[in-house]
């Protein structure tokens, strides 16, 4: 079996028999990979806790046949407020499931790689809810997808534009409306992270921005990805607490 070392982030992960887990990992140079972590699950194990989602690691793996083997592993970047906010990790898990369902196995995906450690470290050090939105308007345009903001795509018209609808592609005025409503201060804020002003809008949005926002993101994946996110219904729950 050949081996290699690659950095990865871990996705998600699942029982396997009575001590093993199936390791998901978005790697830097191989795209996604499915390894198994062979006794991780016994209370002994030295690698265990580095395996868990949202971990950043560098890793050594046996390529096999079906499945590959991860036998050692190195903490990459510690992100300890992850793992003490339930705010945090809960919009670090949507950012993981988003990430799992638009990848297939396989294949290199630097720039997605990039955007979700990045987006993971941002994360951590403040915590601002704009970190999702701004991860999914991003994770959309790598996925061709952009909806238009400053128009109603379906009248033509520039102005009461009160809704937006993914499947429509993009804002809606009061007489065509579907979708999910959306305010103009969301809608400008939407717009300028798709002109790369995420940095000015993670510090100058307020609070029922951010919060909108948050809610609209996870809707416009949905229905990009045409299925339920689990993880968002954990971070809605935290929110109305």
């Amino acid at each position: 079996m050949a081996l290699y070392r690659d950095d990865g982030v871990v996705l998600r992960n699942y029982k396997l028999g009575e001590a093993d887990r199936i390791i998901v990992l978005l790697t830097r140079t191989k795209g996604k990979v499915r390894a198994v972590a062979k006794g991780v699950r016994r209370t002994k194990s030295k690698f265990g806790s580095r395996l868990e989602p949202a971990s950043i690691i560098h890793a050594q793996f046996y390529e096999g046949r079906n499945l590959d083997i991860v036998t050692q592993t190195e903490t990459l970047t510690v992100l300890p407020k992850l793992r003490s906010d339930l705010g945090r990790y809960g919009r670090a898990a949507v950012m993981l499931e988003v990430v799992d369902q638009i990848t297939e196995d396989g294949g290199s995906h630097p720039a997605l790689y990039k955007l979700l450690t990045g987006a993971l470290a941002e994360l951590d050090r403040e915590g601002n809810p704009l970190v999702v939105p701004a991860f999914v308007v991003k994770i959309l345009a790598l996925e061709g997808v952009q909806p238009l903001l400053d128009t109603c795509v379906s009248c033509g018209r520039k102005d009461d534009l009160v809704a937006i609808d993914i499947s429509q592609g993009g804002v809606l005025c009061r007489s065509c409306r579907s979708g999910d409503p959306i305010t103009d201060v969301a809608r400008a804020a939407l717009q300028s992270i798709m002109d790369g002003q995420v940095r000015h809008v993670l510090e100058t949005t307020d609070e029922a921005t951010a919060m909108q926002l948050e809610s609209l993101a996870a809707r416009m994946m949905e229905q990009h990805l045409e299925r339920r996110l689990r993880s968002s219904a954990v971070v809605d729950q935290h929110l109305t607490q």
